[in-house]
């Protein structure tokens, strides 16, 4: 009887709680019963807390956001953007060519030279025309030009415009058609052909110095990204090696405009 009214307190106790923390033998029959609870039967475990102190933490987290902006601001940057050189270059060759077609060379003559002549229609007036706006210039072979204007009136503006110019040219009236003027174009002199190549060349040397003026702009940039660490070294060394092939290439093509100018007045 002592055993079963034992057993029943052992039973209003949550089943959960000794089978969680008790082995099987809770119980001693020859003793008055009693919960054995050695240390041993629990099974303690204490949380463990980091060592790392929080601020550590926030200037690791701070630091990775900083190479995080740095990276964006690499990227916005492009060390193989190379288009104002380039462009600098296609300019001095474009006004290059530009100013060697002004030049007689080869005895050919350019007609937009007189096309941009200004003439002033009135005596003393201050107000002048393009040339070209009065009457169409025609080339007739290397030696020869002739002159259509619209109205016979403008014929002697121009050819006083004509006379007055440094072109050397002499106007003459067609004597089949009064809306004409002939102009024969001399030969170059062995002076004249010495001057053009001092223009030609005095040309090319101001196309070669705005390639170079360009060319120092862009090292000017990679420089700068280099010392603010917008760009990795090796993307700035490849993007100056660029730089020196475009306007080496830029260098090459200016002399080549010049000595084809220079030949052709030779072939005179």
């Amino acid at each position: 009887m002592q055993r079963i009214q034992r057993l029943s307190i052992l039973s209003d106790i949550p089943r959960s709680f000794y089978s969680a923390n008790f082995s099987s033998i809770v119980l001693d029959a020859g003793q008055p019963w009693r919960f054995l609870t050695p240390s041993k039967r629990f099974n303690l475990t204490t949380r463990s807390f980091s060592n790392s102190p929080s601020l550590r933490k926030k200037k690791e987290k701070s630091r990775n956001l900083t190479g995080a902006n740095t990276e964006l601001s690499i990227s916005s940057e492009d060390p193989y953007d190379l288009s104002s050189l380039e462009n600098g270059i296609v300019a001095a060759v474009a006004r290059l060519k530009d100013e060697l077609s002004k030049l007689r060379m080869g005895g050919r003559f350019n007609t937009e030279s007189l096309d941009d002549l200004r003439v002033s229609l009135s005596k003393g007036g201050k107000e002048t025309v393009r040339l070209g706006e009065l009457a169409q210039v025609v080339p007739k072979g290397g030696r020869m030009v002739t002159i259509l204007a619209s109205e016979e009136e403008h014929l002697k503006p121009i050819t006083s415009a004509i006379l007055s110019s440094d072109l050397s040219l002499t106007p003459q009236p067609d004597p089949h058609n009064i809306l004409q003027l002939n102009i024969s174009i001399p030969p170059p002199t062995k002076e004249l052909r010495e001057q053009t190549v001092v223009a030609a060349r005095t040309a090319m040397e101001k196309a070669a110095g705005a390639v170079r003026e360009s060319r120092s702009v862009s090292h000017k940039r990679l420089q700068d990204m280099q010392k603010k660490k917008l760009a990795r070294p090796d993307d700035v060394r490849k993007a100056q090696d660029q730089m020196e092939r475009l306007t080496e290439k830029g260098q090459k093509e200016v002399k080549e405009l010049f000595d084809a100018a220079k030949r052709a007045l030779e072939r005179a």
